[in-house]
């Protein structure tokens, strides 16, 4: 495949996409010609062989140093089409709207074959003329959207319906249109199947510098309206109702959704091209929180992908390079997914992890001062003993005999305690002072979940148990405030709400 596309490029070499191209590719055409003569591809095998072969060490070098003219081709042009569809394809994820690229490309379907057969009436023969096969499925795209707007506005019909409504409509419709299309004598050698799966390898300069162009105007229009595009994906309705035009907005954006669908569609095909909007936008979004940030991350998600996919498929000459493309899109999210420091599942689960010891720690510290509050209340601030049998911990909180085995071990790491005996644990002073801070913090929580939220009594500790461990500290702090239960200079625990009035033993 990528033989044939130097083929095709080579006797495009004197138009002016082409001297675009090589200055983008840093060469010229005199060396490309000579380069591509004098130094044919060592590895010359038959198109019966589909055996998957390693690179050699030769190729290697020649793929990573660029010497293959219709390398540098296709790699500028997946470069700059994964970079602007990754720009394009962050705001439609923040607009919610990772499908209307999907729905654009299979819209575009019937357009491609419409036009096509047009082109064949008015000029027989001519109808596999590039700009008119991508006119037709432009024009069919904005249909498709159209639809979908119309659909989703004028009726009941949710917007995901209309998505799904339009995209299978409009593929079905194509599907039948490729099928009078086969039909004719100049369709069969057409190549319109191309537009489906993909052709990469077979990109010439023209369709480069296409892409360049088009990628440079969808980048000015980004950056020009970046603000309202902001304002448009976050919070339409404030928008709105500050005057912005909502619909002109939406409008533009889905247009350049639908300009970078169409000249994908010869990189990656109709099936694939939503990949490219929508995979290096959601990776680059495990990376960080702020939107400029987001945008350059995405464009360049999207063009090292493409590098990535397009150099792949050059050194194994048996792999299609828009698939390709894809899969080193999904290598990277999957990538972002689990390593990312900020919002990656192995930080998560690191968090979660920290966060239910923590949980258990406290667990563990307040049922110890609670039994020593109950059965030691003499010598509780005077610390003499602060022994607690195990036989009380497990019962006062049900803990399995492993469980609580686990949480003493934990906590004789932290030294807040340690085992005297078999079947008892004596608090550290350090494990006295944090297991009264922690008492203290439960019983503020269902003091102000009494006095605020009309909780009752008998209800208020599970309540408590539920949130008092997911605040900040801050907001602990301001409880304090609040309740004016909290002396200058030590502790002070209030007493529980759950006491001998709450029991009844006074009565």
């Amino acid at each position: 495949m990528i033989r044939l596309g130097q083929r095709q490029a080579a006797g495009s070499a004197s138009t002016l996409g082409m001297a675009l191209v090589l200055v983008l590719a840093g060469t010229d055409t005199r060396r490309v010609e000579a380069a591509d003569t004098a130094s044919p591809s060592p590895e010359v095998t038959s198109l019966a062989d589909n055996r998957f072969t390693w690179p050699s060490r030769e190729r290697l070098v020649r793929v990573l140093t660029l010497r293959d003219y219709n390398t540098r081709i296709v790699l500028v042009g997946t470069a700059l089409l994964g970079a602007v569809a990754g720009v394009v394809g962050t705001f439609m994820l923040l607009r919610k709207r990772s499908l209307v690229g999907d729905v654009v490309s299979h819209a575009s379907l019937p357009g491609i074959a419409a036009a096509f057969l047009w082109m064949e009436a008015l000029s027989p023969g001519g109808g596999r003329w590039l700009p008119g096969l991508l006119l037709g499925a432009l024009l069919a795209g904005f249909a498709g959207m159209a639809c979908v707007v119309a659909i989703s506005r004028l009726t009941r019909i949710k917007e995901d319906a209309a998505l799904a409504i339009v995209l299978s409509v409009f593929f079905g419709f194509g599907i039948v249109l490729f099928t009078v299309v086969q039909a004719i004598p100049s369709g069969t050698v057409a190549g319109l199947q191309g537009f489906i799966f993909g052709k990469a390898a077979a990109l010439v300069a023209a369709d480069v510098q296409l892409i360049a162009w088009t990628s440079l105007v969808a980048l000015t229009v980004c950056a020009a309206f970046f603000k309202e595009f902001s304002l448009l994906c976050f919070d339409d309705g404030y928008a709105a109702a500050s005057g912005w035009p909502v619909v002109a907005l939406d409008l533009l954006l889905m247009a350049l959704v639908s300009t970078v669908t169409v000249i994908g569609l010869q990189s990656v095909g109709l099936l694939m091209v939503v990949a490219l909007l929508i995979v290096p936008a959601v990776s680059a979004r495990f990376w960080t929180d702020h939107l400029p940030a987001l945008v350059i991350g995405a464009g360049t998600l999207g063009c090292l992908t493409a590098v990535a996919g397009t150099l792949s498929s050059a050194l194994f000459s048996r792999l299609p390079t828009g698939a390709i493309i894809v899969l080193c899109g999904c290598a990277a999210f999957l990538l972002s997914m689990f390593a990312s420091p900020r919002h990656g599942l192995v930080r998560r689960w690191i968090v979660q992890h920290k966060l239910q010891a923590s949980i258990d720690r406290q667990h563990l510290l307040r049922a110890c001062f609670e039994y020593l509050e109950d059965h030691a209340a003499e010598s509780v601030d005077g610390a003499t003993a602060r022994v607690v049998p195990l036989q009380a911990l497990a019962t006062a909180r049900a803990w399995p005999p492993r469980t609580l085995r686990r949480l003493i071990n934990a906590a004789e790491r932290d030294e807040l305690l340690y085992q005297t005996d078999a079947a008892s644990c004596q608090l550290t002073e350090a494990g006295w002072h944090r297991a009264k801070q922690v008492a203290r913090n439960h019983r503020l929580w269902e003091l102000y979940l009494i006095s605020r939220a009309d909780v009752a009594p008998q209800r208020v500790d599970r309540y408590a148990d539920m949130i008092e461990h997911v605040l900040e500290p801050e907001i602990v702090l301001q409880l304090e405030a609040q309740l004016a239960a909290q002396s200058a200079d030590r502790v002070v625990v209030p007493p529980s709400p759950h006491g001998p009035l709450a029991r009844g033993e006074e009565a």
